[in-house]
C-alpha cells in the first residue's frame, strides 16, 4: 500500500474509540457479522458452520467466536497501523487469511459490504466520538487491512 497515508490524527481517532469499545469486543461483534448477514444474506452461505445450522445466528456459538476474533484482530490492525508501519495480524498471518478469503470465494463486494458494516457497528458503539474524520480514519485502516489480505490472495 505505498502512497497511502494513515495520519497521526487518525492514528488518535482510531485508538481513542478502540479503546472505548475493546470491552464490548464480543457483542460487537456479532453486531458487525448481523450487520453483514442482513445487508447481504448470502455471505451466510460462505461460513461452513452456518450452512447447516439451525440455530439461530445471534445464539451461534461459532458465529460468535469467529466474530469477535475478526472485530478485533480489525481494530488491533487498526490501532497499529502507524507504530508498526505496516499492516500486522496477531494469531494469524497475512498468509493465511489471503488463502481462507480466496477459498471462501470472497470477492471485492464482499469487502465493502463489510466496511459498510464496520464502520456503521463502530459509529453506533462509540456515538459520543464520532465524526466524520473517524469515519475516514476506520475507513483508511480497514482499506489498508484489505488491500494486505487481497494481496496474499491467491490460490
Amino acid at each position: 500500500m505505498e502512497g497511502r497515508v494513515f495520519t497521526e490524527e487518525q492514528e488518535t481517532l482510531v485508538v481513542k474509540s478502540w479503546s472505548a469499545m475493546k470491552k464490548n469486543s464480543a457483542e460487537l461483534g456479532l453486531k458487525l457479522f448481523l450487520k453483514i448477514f442482513e445487508i447481504a444474506p448470502s455471505a451466510r452461505k460462505m461460513f461452513p458452520f452456518l450452512r447447516d445450522s439451525n440455530v439461530p445466528l445471534e445464539q451461534n456459538p461459532k458465529l460468535k467466536t469467529h466474530a469477535m476474533s475478526v472485530f478485533v484482530m480489525t481494530c488491533e490492525s487498526a490501532a497499529q497501523l502507524r507504530k508498526a508501519g505496516k499492516v500486522t495480524v496477531r494469531e494469524s498471518s497475512l498468509k493465511k487469511l489471503g488463502s481462507v478469503h480466496h477459498k471462501s470465494g470472497v470477492v471485492d463486494e464482499h469487502f465493502e459490504v463489510t466496511k459498510y458494516a464496520l464502520v456503521e457497528t463502530i459509529k453506533e458503539a462509540v456515538p459520543e466520538m464520532w465524526c466524520p474524520e473517524m469515519k475516514s480514519a476506520w475507513g483508511e485502516a480497514y482499506d489498508q487491512l484489505v488491500a494486505a489480505i487481497k494481496s496474499e490472495m491467491k490460490p
